[in-house]
């Protein structure tokens, strides 16, 4: 009887049953899925983070040479006055950016959802600024403001917190330009848009600033 009573225990504890082995299966799928979740999540929130980090380094680099232009700028080749617009979305100057001697006619502007910028090199005799000669290169793309101005101006009384100037500027007022850039490719999709910004003393107009 006690062998008999035995035997009945060993038969019991022998091994797992079908449904024990399928909640066991189940419970570790389940972990699995939400680690594989977590890593993919991790992983794509790392690399958007990066990409971030990424285009706010590249935007800032962009921005570095147009503020050395802008803050050259001088009398263009036929005398006139360094600046020759200054509007919300279009910043027109004159500056020698290839050392030749002549001052090409530099345009800065925003073309939808692009900085773009022309240039026209004097040419003829006398020399004389041709429209028909003007280039053009994509600075940045993927601009979206929001209908807020990519230029703002200010005058010899900005003190750092002084409003911009009213449009329209008068370009003898103009002593200090600030770029101001909200870059979003998709704003429908993420990453966060980022924002750009800097500011510009003529040296050729600075005066009290």
């Amino acid at each position: 009887m006690k062998n008999i009573f035995l035997k009945k225990i060993n038969i019991k504890n022998k091994g797992f049953t079908l449904l024990e082995v399928l909640i066991t299966m189940a419970i570790f799928s389940l972990i699995m899925g939400v680690i594989g979740t977590f890593a993919r999540d991790l992983f794509y929130y790392d690399n958007l983070f990066s990409k971030s980090l990424t285009s706010y380094d590249e935007a800032r680099k962009v921005l570095q040479p147009i503020a050395s232009e802008i803050r050259s700028a001088s009398s263009s080749s036929l005398g006139s006055y360094p600046i020759e617009m200054a509007e919300n979305n279009s910043f027109i100057f004159f500056k020698d950016i290839n050392n030749d001697g002549l001052k090409e006619r530099i345009r800065y502007y925003l073309s939808g959802d692009i900085l773009k910028k022309g240039v026209i090199i004097p040419s003829g005799n006398p020399l004389q600024y041709l429209s028909a000669n003007e280039t053009f290169t994509d600075i940045i793309h993927g601009v979206n403001n929001n209908g807020a101005p990519v230029f703002t101006y200010y005058d010899s009384s900005y003190n750092g917190d002084t409003n911009p100037l009213s449009q329209p500027v008068s370009i003898l007022s103009v002593r200090l330009i600030k770029i101001n850039l909200t870059i979003d490719a998709n704003p429908n999709r993420p990453p966060a848009p980022i924002v750009v910004t800097t500011q510009i003393n003529i040296r050729n107009l600075k005066d009290n600033l």
